[in-house]
């Protein structure tokens, strides 16, 4: 099956879990009250359905073991921020693993659906897994593109989802943004930024990195709701030069990269992206599915759900495992969104709320 093939045939089984998820999963209740089984929806973001499929396989075969009952899990994918309005509007998932916390949040703040400590339940701030982002070029590397400075250049289209719905969008954005603040303000940038005694040379700094990303998205013919389908504008309908995309995607097609006329390029600097994962306390209570939606999510955090999320090319967080999988993962300069934005409340604030940042950005970009 060639790459391109394969692509098409993933996109597409996206959208029918997607259509399944919202049908099946709003059931009155998925508790196992009649001998049935346990049904679970997962609301998930664009490139997770490679290691959900493995895991849910495996959870349902540990969960069986463990209690004799049988679970099945369906799956919802899409873009970050439109999954997240799904549940909000009343796609009953029981757990949502999403592309950034700040979507959780916006679950907490419309519609009360889980905790405002809900980060705190789990270990890692509730992030099992993290990845960040690599560049997908056309083979040969024909623009000869190295770093995210070459996205801005005038000969180089780039694909990006559009950070109103997509998670990886929003890590695009604040990676190039970050990339020119480490620029302008060097390898202690993050300290900079915090400690007040720099404020001219801050100001400057963030005038160059909002002129940056303006330059970069109006380099952007096309801009998608999710990962996968810029993937597919890259890959199938051949539109771009390169592609910005999670790492844990680029490293997962690595071996079909070459039939697809792409190759890999890693920027040396980079975001360290953690999505993240919680139980939603309103719908499973009213499912009565609290005890394996809990069981779920913690199991990602077991040796096995730690495996497979290395062999799908997230990066663990176990010890183990991450020594396991050291190999396949670049050894990267990486800063946190809380480091140089102060956390994903105020960068959605300032960048991603209407009339922000981007709204501005993409607004002259166009």
């Amino acid at each position: 099956m060639s790459s391109t093939t394969r692509i098409g045939i993933v996109v597409a089984c996206g959208i029918l879990t997607g259509i399944l998820g919202m049908t099946t999963g709003c059931g009155k209740n998925s508790a196992d009250t009649n001998g049935q089984g346990i049904t679970l929806l997962n609301v998930s973001y664009d490139p997770t359905r490679e290691l959900y499929r493995e895991f849910n396989a495996a959870f349902a075969a540990y969960w069986k073991e463990k209690t004799g009952q049988t679970v099945t899990i369906q799956q919802s994918h899409g873009g970050s921020g439109s999954q997240a309005r799904a549940v909000i509007d009343g796609l009953e998932a029981d757990v949502v693993t999403l592309a950034l916390a700040f979507d959780i949040d916006a679950l907490v703040d419309h519609g009360g659906l889980l905790p405002q400590n809900w980060q705190g339940r789990l270990p890692h701030n509730s992030a099992p897994y993290s990845s960040t982002l690599a560049f997908l070029v056309r083979k040969g590397n024909p623009k000869n593109i190295k770093d995210w400075s070459d996205l801005a250049r005038e000969d180089v289209q780039v694909i990006t989802p559009n950070p109103k719905t997509s998670g990886v969008a929003r890590w695009n954005y604040l990676a190039m943004w970050g990339f020119v603040l480490r620029q302008e303000l060097g390898r202690d940038f993050a300290a900079k930024l915090k400690d007040g005694q720099h404020a001219d040379e801050v100001t400057a700094a963030q005038a160059k990195a909002q002129q940056f990303v303006a330059q970069v998205f109006g380099n952007v013919p096309v801009l998608d709701r999710g990962a996968r389908a810029s993937t597919n504008t890259f890959i199938q309908r051949q539109i771009g030069d390169v592609l910005i995309n999670w790492e844990n995607e680029a490293l997962l097609g690595s071996k079909e990269l070459d039939q697809a006329g792409v190759e890999l390029v890693v920027p040396p600097l980079a975001i360290k992206a953690e999505p993240t994962v919680a139980l939603v306390d309103k719908n499973v209570d009213h499912k009565g599915t609290r005890q394996v939606a809990q069981a779920y999510l913690e199991y990602l955090y077991s040796p096995v759900g730690q495996d497979l999320a290395g062999k799908n090319f997230y990066r663990p967080v176990s010890p183990e495992a991450q020594a396991k999988y050291a190999h396949q993962f670049p050894d990267l300069e990486l800063f946190t969104i809380d480091e140089v934005f102060g956390g994903w409340a105020e960068a959605n604030r300032v960048h991603f709320a209407d009339g922000g940042t981007f709204d501005q950005i993409y607004g002259a970009a166009r």
